[in-house]
């Protein structure tokens, strides 16, 4: 997906806000109406978060790293225009990412992967670092442990190494060897 951002980035056959909208969805677990009507003066750059007023669970804060904040200070910003996800018209957001999404997701070789599926990836990630559901549903602004049990999916190389190491350990154990596992 970083390599399809990097080459529609590029060629210029995306927008600016379009590539800003997917990688700030990527960075941050929000929501898509979330970072599409997010407006500067809910950016606090200084304390990496995001204040939004109105989400689906209602008034959250969003807190984000130092690359999500490298995204968001290469986005210009527009006089006549609070919106940090810009349109084409003065004053406008961007208020639809589907083609765009379309077609990046085709030039990552993605297809069929939805933009909500970047928000479940983004659960996913924090799982496999050893984030616990309660620490994750509190990062996508979740109100109910069950709904964040519904995102955060293993992928299958954590999945696969884990596998390996408890595997490895039980047969270094029942094998009489005395070489440690690999990790």
């Amino acid at each position: 997906m970083g390599k399809a951002l990097r080459a529609v980035e590029q060629d210029g056959s995306e927008t600016e806000s379009a590539v800003a909208a997917i990688r700030l969805l990527m960075l941050t677990g929000c929501r898509l109406s979330e970072i599409m009507t997010l407006k500067w003066e809910h950016v606090d750059l200084a304390r990496h978060k995001l204040r939004l007023p109105d989400s689906k669970t209602g008034a959250k804060v969003v807190h984000f790293g130092k690359t999500a904040a490298d995204v968001l200070k290469g986005i210009a910003r527009l006089d006549d225009n609070p919106h940090v996800i810009t349109g084409r018209k003065p004053g406008s957001r961007l208020t639809d990412l589907q083609h765009p999404w379309r077609h990046i997701r085709n030039k990552a070789n993605l297809p069929d992967v939805r933009i909500h599926d970047l928000r479940h990836s983004y659960a996913s990630g924090a799982l496999a670092l050893g984030e616990g559901l309660p620490m994750i549903g509190k990062l996508l602004g979740h109100t109910q442990v069950q709904t964040t049990a519904r995102y955060a999916h293993l992928a299958n190389d954590p999945v696969k190494l884990a596998a390996g190491r408890v595997s490895d350990t039980i047969g270094a154990a029942i094998m009489g060897k005395a070489t440690k596992p690999n990790l």
